[in-house]
């Protein structure tokens, strides 16, 4: 399968300037850098950020909208919330987490970087491959 594939989003460019961040290949389309930046996120199977936090002094934080495949998104001290196209996620400024593709899917969401003041993204840890492989079949508290 082509990156280009998945949705209706073109994939654009492979994500080389965040490769320190990321384990696998992405590709970043930015679909608007106005108003409110919208990045179209294609994660290749495996591919996972490493944990980071939207950072802000008001405001900020990032919204994930689900367009294809199947992954995963996780908040510090919580277990692993399985995603499908459709999913939505809201995640607050100031929470530590990860997202990326299930071991077995591409993987497509549309990453919204939600206005606010001072805003800035660290970027921490990688996620182990140990708790990533044991993610497989993973329970959605979510989905009950």
């Amino acid at each position: 399968m082509k990156p280009d594939e998945l949705s209706v989003f073109p994939a654009g460019g492979e994500n080389t300037a965040f490769t320190a961040w990321f384990s696998g290949k992405c590709w970043l389309n930015m679909l608007s850098t106005e108003q409110v930046p919208i990045g179209n996120v294609t994660f290749e199977p495996g591919c996972r950020n490493n944990w980071h936090i939207h950072h802000a002094a008001k405001g900020g934080g990032q919204m994930l909208l689900v367009t294809a495949g199947r992954g995963y998104y996780q908040e510090w001290g919580s277990p692993a919330r399985e995603l499908a196209p459709g999913d939505v996620v809201h995640i607050p400024a100031g929470v530590k987490h990860w997202h990326g593709a299930a071991p077995d899917s591409w993987f497509q969401h549309l990453a919204i970087e939600v206005p606010g003041e001072e805003c800035a993204t660290e970027w921490c840890e990688p996620v182990s491959d140990e708790a990533y492989n044991n993610l497989k079949g993973a329970e959605d508290p979510w989905k009950k």
